[in-house]
């Protein structure tokens, strides 16, 4: 149903003339007039203040299948708690209907991750202020830590056992699964356990999985054993089997910049950029040389790297108003700043 219409069904349902309801809305009642009769539309600001005195959601104003609701959520860059908690109670009953569930349950996930990122902000931001108070008490330190990834000393809290049980499990249900049985690797080869690597790469090049996945993999379960001499070897060999390959491009500078070597690391990731044939090109890499960039202390040339991440955002993914651009362009302002101050 148009907006047109519904304005018109939802105002003769609550028996409201175009003057009551004008009244309600602080708008002429000409404005209605026009709403009804799609001569012209209402000010997005007023849509919030049209669903609380029909006693709909603004989704339901829209009439948005049910497909759409769940597009328009999946994208949304800030959710108030009410927001939250509707559409918390929205996907409830989805992740019972076998024709949603899939896709209820990926946006659930997504749903509480968003707030357990914005929490995450907060926890940051308040431990951070904490410990520069304090930087010998031990009080806000692990809740930094857990807000923001930092490495943790204690095997036992830094192994990964629970992730490669997880998908071992997964892989029991699904023993096709290939990109399983890659989280599967990486998690064992995070924690050394090459032996178990090497034996989920042998099921995962059965499987037929991506080549140069495969080389990267033997390359990582060497150093695993501490054999980097043997790694190197693969890596090298792998770019004269495919010297032209953007992935196998990527996924050198991402062996060489584990390393820390970076210089090497940024020709691979530039070369990676250019041999990339699609359209819109992904920015990994130049995320990837941005940061190199910062840690060599370079910012000047880590902003010039985000003017290149923002061209892309815009000119190749069409994104204007983006919570992506606007991540992108606090970044470079942030560089600028410490740029200005070396």
């Amino acid at each position: 149903m148009e907006l047109s219409n519904k304005i018109k069904a939802l105002r003769a349902k609550a028996r409201f003339t175009q003057e009551q309801l004008a009244e309600k809305l602080g708008v002429a009642p000409q404005s209605v007039s026009k709403w009804e009769n799609s001569v012209a539309m209402p000010d997005i600001s007023l849509l919030p203040k049209i669903a609380e005195v029909f006693g709909v959601s603004i989704d339901d104003l829209f009439d948005l299948s049910v497909e759409q609701r769940l597009n328009r959520m999946d994208n949304e860059s800030e959710l108030p708690q009410d927001v939250f908690r509707e559409y918390e109670d929205y996907l409830q009953p989805l992740l019972g209907d076998a024709a949603y569930k899939k896709r209820a349950a990926y946006l659930a996930a997504y749903l509480y991750r968003h707030r357990m990122g914005s929490d995450a902000q907060k926890v940051k931001r308040y431990a951070k202020e904490s410990i520069r108070m304090a930087p010998d008490e031990k009080e806000c330190q692990w809740m930094l830590n857990m807000a923001e990834g930092h490495a943790v000393w204690d095997w036992n809290f830094a192994n990964h056992s629970r992730a490669i049980e997880f998908y071992r499990s997964v892989l029991k249900d699904a023993p096709e699964s290939r990109l399983s049985y890659m989280y599967l690797i990486d998690n064992l080869i995070a924690d050394h356990r090459a032996d178990e690597a090497e034996q989920a790469l042998a099921r995962y090049e059965m499987l037929n999985g991506n080549p140069v996945m495969v080389c990267v993999y033997r390359a990582h379960i060497a150093l695993a054993r501490f054999d980097e001499k043997t790694a190197d070897k693969i890596i090298e060999d792998m770019l004269e089997e495919f010297p032209l390959k953007d992935d196998a491009l990527f996924e050198a500078a991402q062996y060489y910049a584990k390393k820390s070597d970076y210089s090497k690391a940024i020709g691979l990731y530039e070369t990676a950029y250019e041999n990339d044939v699609r359209r819109p090109r992904f920015t990994d890499a130049l995320y990837a040389i941005a940061d190199i960039h910062e840690i060599s202390g370079d910012c000047a040339s880590a902003a010039k790297t985000y003017d290149r991440i923002i061209d892309n955002i815009r000119n190749e993914w069409g994104l204007t108003e983006d919570t992506v651009l606007k991540a992108a362009q606090k970044e470079k302002t942030r560089l600028l700043e410490l740029a200005q101050k070396q």
